[in-house]
């Protein structure tokens, strides 16, 4: 499967995008307003990935996103937006974004961005990966790709959900900042803006810890990264 939706008003923008994803084997679908992304959304077309501008006439990319993830919490998203500023970046986030890239951008760095994700999407799709784990009082559920927390189902993004999942899997170890960000997003870390790391975090000890200012599962090792705690029901 390669065929990408771009959601893209810019003529300019749009035609190199083209260019270049044809020339890389995907198959572009070209959406310039909300309305007509949802119409072809609505046709079942299967998308390797999607590719959404923040601004458009008739709406945002965060509101098509918002409408996918009700349905489809796997397909990878990447927001084109020309803000880099924490409250886009949150609301990416929060809207079930898996990243975000900041016009103007070189196109070797969104192809890059764009393998790393699909990537991960094939490798989560494995066969073979266990269909639940626990840590904790914390549960996965990976056919649904659902968080519990003591039974309680936890609203995570899909970037949340995969950082958690790299920090549980390595429960008691500490994990490098510069580790999240190549397995999380891209091969090379300098692609990725090391303020959208911090926000994951502390959107994630929100959603887990009762005290987020006082954590007790995911906790910052300075000067070397994160670890997390196994904390008993």
């Amino acid at each position: 499967m390669n065929r990408i939706l771009l959601l893209e008003d810019d003529n300019s923008l749009i035609d190199g995008l083209q260019y270049t994803l044809k020339k890389q084997g995907f198959t572009l679908d070209i959406a310039r307003t909300t309305a007509q992304a949802e119409a072809l959304l609505s046709q079942n077309t299967a998308y390797a990935l999607l590719l959404l501008d923040v601004t458009l006439p008739d709406g945002t990319g965060f509101d098509i996103c918002t409408k996918v993830r009700k349905t489809d919490s796997r397909t990878p998203i990447i927001f084109l937006t020309a803000s880099d500023e924490e409250f886009h970046v949150i609301r990416g986030l929060d809207s079930g974004g898996d990243d975000y890239i900041t016009k103007p951008f070189k196109l070797g760095e969104l192809l890059s961005r764009i393998r790393a994700l699909l990537r991960r999407a094939s490798l989560s799709g494995s066969q073979d990966a266990p269909a639940f784990l626990c840590c904790g009082d914390i549960s996965i559920d990976f056919l649904q790709s659902q968080v519990f927390q003591k039974e309680h189902l936890l609203e995570l993004t899909a970037g949340e959900y995969r950082l958690l999942l790299l920090l549980i899997r390595n429960a008691g170890q500490v994990v490098s900042r510069s580790r999240i960000l190549d397995e999380l997003w891209d091969s090379n870390g300098s692609y990725v803006d090391d303020n959208t790391l911090s926000v994951y975090i502390r959107r994630l000890r929100e959603k887990i810890e009762t005290d987020p200012s006082h954590p007790l599962h995911l906790m910052t090792v300075r000067g070397f990264g994160y670890q997390w705690n196994e904390v008993k029901p």
